[in-house]
């Protein structure tokens, strides 16, 4: 195929505005071929969350297994899983049966509309050095430092010591929607584009699943996050509604 493939593991939202269905949208969009295995089966439209239902780290990787074999996609996207330890064991086979793969970790710990997923960060530092990219808001990145004292962006620096990070910007206290990417060697400030940009159910879903295909194209980290980045800003503003339109 001309189109590479890529892959993502997350929830399946019924309103198909975020998980599985919006990274499959979001990879057609890109003219890359979507990968989908379903990590938990999910009740909610694009403004209630009502109920999760978690699949295993056995089902989860019984089917990514043979999409690894057959397609061999070199990049996936992870959404919400249960908890860390099954996020560990996943992101350990995903390593062992496709070699070399770089995984962009979307870390999910509560949806937009309220539902907490995970609490405690000290086990996700077993997690980080299998990773190529980490997605994390402002709450977020503060909640997987695990520091009291630092801000947003000094732990967004500190995680950055076992992969890349791309601090987003959307729930930043003083810069809406200016993002960061950290890296080892240095840092990217990404300014917002400029679009009327309206709140959308699954966003951060939308801007990693952008990012996953953008590097899948041969496109750079940076410039990677760059174009992502204007995606997520043309989906943002493409309906006044929670629900948005790709093209």
């Amino acid at each position: 195929m001309e189109r590479p493939y890529v892959i993502s593991l997350a929830g399946l939202d019924p309103s198909g505005g975020a998980g599985l269905l919006a990274d499959i949208k979001t990879f057609e969009a890109h003219q890359t071929y979507g990968l989908g295995v379903c990590t938990a089966l999910t009740v909610q439209t694009d403004s209630k969350f009502l109920s999760v239902d978690w699949l295993s780290a056995d089902r989860i990787i019984a089917q990514a297994a043979p999409l690894l074999e057959q397609y061999k996609p070199a990049y996936c996207k992870i959404g919400i899983v249960s908890g860390v330890p099954v996020l560990l064991e996943v992101v350990r086979a995903l390593h062992r049966l496709r070699p070399g793969i770089r995984i962009i970790l979307d870390p999910v710990l509560k949806a937009s509309a309220g539902f907490d997923f995970h609490t405690g960060a000290a086990a996700w530092q077993e997690v980080l050095p299998y990773l190529y990219l980490l997605t994390p808001n402002y709450d977020e990145a503060l909640a997987l430092g695990n520091n009291p004292a630092q801000d947003g962006h000094e732990a967004a620096a500190q995680l950055s010591r076992h992969c890349a990070v791309l601090l987003k910007g959307g729930h930043h206290p003083g810069r809406k929607g200016w993002d960061v990417l950290y890296t080892k060697e240095t840092e990217y400030l990404l300014r917002p584009g400029g679009r009327q940009a309206y709140a959308k159910h699954g966003s951060g879903c939308v801007l990693s699943a952008a990012i996953t295909a953008q590097l899948a194209l041969g496109h750079s980290l940076p410039n990677a996050c760059i174009n992502g980045k204007a995606y997520t800003e043309k989906f943002l503003s493409s309906h006044p509604s929670l629900l948005g339109f790709h093209s």
